[in-house]
């Protein structure tokens, strides 16, 4: 296994033909192990994924000051980006090679503050994954004491990718 690493730059980013290459769950995988570059959002936000398994991916995260709104606590923006990408990443476990996705609708439910500097692990599962839709679900849990901050549901557009 190599060392999770982000993307620089666009150039350090995954091409098309790469993605389209791979299975959702092939992509992901290399992702979390390292021999592809994660997003740049994951860098800027604190988070990356951790485990990627068919139907089920989980990210850990730990929220920082620069998270933090003008009250003091985590954005509520943090919440919803770890959701979505756990979440979606999860739908992407279940594309075959030539197929793309996008998330069309989120929604979050923030049940408690996450305390600063706490780590956290974001689980998305796969409900439904059928021609053109994914569903899926999330919940982010405190990686030490188990604490539920957080619940997400998605939907995703399932696409053919481009032909050549």
């Amino acid at each position: 296994m190599s060392q999770h690493h982000y993307a620089q730059g666009p150039e350090d980013l995954a091409t098309l033909d790469i993605v389209l290459s791979k299975t959702g769950l092939e992509f992901m995988q290399d992702i979390v192990d390292g021999r592809i570059a994660g997003p740049p959002i994951g860098q800027a936000l604190g988070f990356r994924p951790i485990i990627a398994e068919e139907g089920m991916v989980t990210f850990e995260g730990t929220p920082e000051f620069r998270t933090m709104n003008p009250l003091g606590t985590v954005h509520g923006g943090w919440y919803g980006t770890i959701l979505d990408s756990c979440m979606a990443c999860a739908i992407q476990t279940m594309l075959k090679a030539g197929q793309i996705y996008t998330t069309l609708e989120y929604k979050v439910n923030i049940i408690r503050p996450i305390p600063i500097g706490t780590t956290v692990h974001a689980v998305g599962r796969v409900q439904h994954s059928g021609r053109s839709t994914g569903v899926s679900n999330g919940e982010i849990r405190g990686k030490e004491d188990g604490r539920l901050y957080a619940t997400g549901s998605t939907t995703c557009i399932i696409m053919d990718g481009p032909k050549g």
